[in-house]
């Protein structure tokens, strides 16, 4: 038998998550631009490690859309 973290079996994982993925599955709901928007926030932020502060961030993001 498989056991994840703390002694629950992969089984059990699988059960209680089944719901959560049937309904990512079939629900017409996407968050696919806010996760556009944060991987694009992390890549700016990443590009300006150690620049600058929060009004070049600003302005590197609003001249980024």
């Amino acid at each position: 038998m498989a056991f994840a973290k703390d002694g629950v079996t992969i089984k059990e994982i699988v059960r209680r998550t089944g719901q959560a993925v049937r309904a990512a599955i079939v629900s017409p709901w996407s968050n696919g631009q806010t996760e556009g928007q944060i991987t694009k926030l992390k890549l700016v932020k990443r590009q300006m490690y150690g620049r600058g502060k929060l009004d070049l961030l600003q302005a590197r993001l609003i001249g980024a859309t």
